[in-house]
C-alpha cells in the first residue's frame, strides 16, 4: 500500500542494551513511537576525534510517524547517553494497509497504559 501520511522508521544505536530499552521505553510512553525494535549487539565501525573506531551496539530501529519525528528526536537526545547520538530517520515508502492502520493508531494521543511485560 502507498503511503498518504509520512511514516518514518527512525534508527539509534547505544552501546549498552540497558539504554537502548530506556529509550525504547520513553518513547513508547510518549507516543512518540508504535514499535521499537532492538537488535544486537551489532558491530559499529566510524570515525571518532580523528581515531577509527570499533565497538559492539545496540541498534533500535523506531516506527513513528513525520509529525512526531521533532518531538521524537528531542526525547532521544535527552536520554541517550552519547555525546553524539545516532539518529536517521528514513522514509516508510509502503506498507501493509494493516501495518499502517495500526502504526497511526498507536501514535495517536491517549491514556498510559499498563507497562507490558516481556513475552517468553
Amino acid at each position: 500500500m502507498s503511503v498518504k501520511k509520512r511514516y518514518l522508521q527512525v534508527v539509534t544505536t547505544t552501546s549498552r542494551e540497558a539504554d537502548a530499552e530506556r529509550i525504547a521505553r520513553v518513547l513508547l510512553e510518549k507516543r512518540l513511537a508504535a514499535c521499537v525494535q532492538i537488535v544486537g549487539p551489532v558491530t559499529s565501525l566510524y570515525w571518532w576525534k580523528e581515531n577509527l573506531e570499533t565497538s559492539g551496539e545496540w541498534l533500535c530501529s523506531i516506527k513513528t510517524s513525520e509529525g512526531q519525528y521533532a518531538a521524537l528526536e528531542k526525547v532521544i537526545r535527552k536520554v541517550h547517553p552519547y555525546e553524539v547520538p545516532e539518529i536517521v530517520a528514513l522514509p516508510i515508502v509502503a506498507g501493509s494497509k494493516d501495518y499502517l492502520k495500526w502504526l497511526q493508531g498507536e501514535l495517536r494521543p491517549g491514556p498510559r497504559r499498563k507497562t507490558i511485560k516481556k513475552k517468553k
